[in-house]
């Protein structure tokens, strides 16, 4: 079996972030949700599971939740 050297490994490219801003959401529930994101980058890959799996599961709870306005939030 042939191991890459340090010599030989290719580099890995370095992902692309989204930038997102609070004025592209329009919606504060959403917004302090979204925020957990700006962190991410800063976390072990390993972790980053985890950090979704907890936004999924407040954005749904936040979609199940009534509209104050009746109007569908908008």
């Amino acid at each position: 079996m042939t191991e890459l050297n340090e010599e030989h490994q290719a580099a890995q490219p370095t992902p692309q972030w989204p930038e997102v801003r609070a004025d592209d959401i329009g919606d504060p529930s959403v917004e302090a949700i979204v925020a957990a994101l700006d962190g991410l980058k800063a976390l072990p890959v390993a972790e980053h599971e985890a950090v979704y799996g907890q936004l999924h599961d407040a954005l749904l709870e936040a979609l199940n939740e009534d509209a104050p306005s009746g109007n569908g939030g908008s």
